[in-house]
């Protein structure tokens, strides 16, 4: 097999019946196609190519062989440009935690839909880091300290953690004036973060404090519903609830929050980061979270 860059340059230069503006055309110099001509002649044993009258035509072999190269090209390009639209387009799956795609990113989802129609969005949920390329992942939202190995990671926010509970439970349960009033109520846990609780009861003051009761859910989601519907008290990212506090279906009685170390980022495989379509959830998001939206 010839190499690619000589069969390029043979089927250039008989398109156009020049060696300048084949030259042109493929941003090299007239010796450079003059040299790749020569080398795929001589790979080849035949003359392709040859000068009648001070033009250029084909010999019996170019014109039995531009046929093909000519399809074998064009037929590149188009594989070419359906990669580059499916990369613009198409499905964008991004994976990322469940409480995370329930509580932030699915209730916005509909804003980058509105801006970006042509972008087909599935979201993957799971608690293991995914492989982005063996699981088919075009990005991820990842919560972590932003050190993986080979990937892209653009930092979108941290976590600052705070008690929530329905506003009828303030309202009609034991009083939360302090946080040492949480003795009296239910504390609500998940077992993906279990010590949220304790890092927060620490930072207020009462580390040892002993909850009237617990109760343990598999994620934050679960927890959050539970303390929608009066069961207890929970405690979760500020981030993640904002827009339920905005909306008064959740309040927060205290206002103290304990800032956890690790940050939210947006992953990708470097290789990959620049896509459009990878590129504009990224624009989406920091916008959002600029926004404060």
């Amino acid at each position: 097999m010839p190499p690619l860059t000589a069969l390029r340059a043979f089927e250039m230069t008989a398109r156009r019946r020049s060696v300048r503006l084949a030259a042109e055309a493929l941003n090299v110099t007239p010796s450079a196609i003059s040299h790749q001509l020569r080398s795929l002649e001589a790979a080849l044993g035949v003359t392709l190519l040859r000068h009648v009258n001070r033009q250029l035509v084909l010999t019996e072999a170019g014109q039995l062989l531009l046929p093909g190269v000519h399809d074998g090209f064009a037929r590149i390009e188009a594989a070419l440009a359906g990669l580059d639209a499916h990369s613009r387009t198409g499905a964008l799956t991004v994976s990322m935690l469940s409480t995370f795609a329930v509580q932030w990113f699915i209730p916005r989802l509909p804003r980058f839909q509105k801006a970006h129609p042509e972008v087909e969005v599935r979201v993957s949920t799971g608690m293991r880091y995914v492989d982005l390329l063996r699981d088919g992942i075009d990005a991820a939202i990842r919560y972590g300290d932003g050190h993986w190995p080979g990937l892209r990671c653009e930092r979108l926010m941290g976590e600052a953690m705070l008690p929530v509970c329905s506003p009828a439970l303030l309202r009609n349960g034991p009083a939360l004036k302090r946080p040492a009033d949480l003795a009296r109520h239910t504390l609500l846990l998940s077992e993906a973060r279990p010590d949220d609780w304790r890092f927060w009861l620490a930072d207020a003051g009462v580390p040892d404090l002993r909850p009237a009761h617990s109760m343990v859910f598999e994620t934050t989601a679960f927890a959050l519903e539970a303390a929608r519907t009066g069961a207890g008290v929970a405690i979760v990212a500020r981030e993640l609830v904002a827009e339920a506090l905005a909306q008064g279906r959740l309040v927060a009685p205290f206002d103290r929050i304990y800032l956890r170390p690790g940050t939210y980022f947006l992953v990708c495989a470097e290789a990959r980061a620049d896509e459009p379509k990878i590129a504009a959830l990224r624009a989406w998001l920091l916008s959002e979270i600029a926004e404060g939206n």
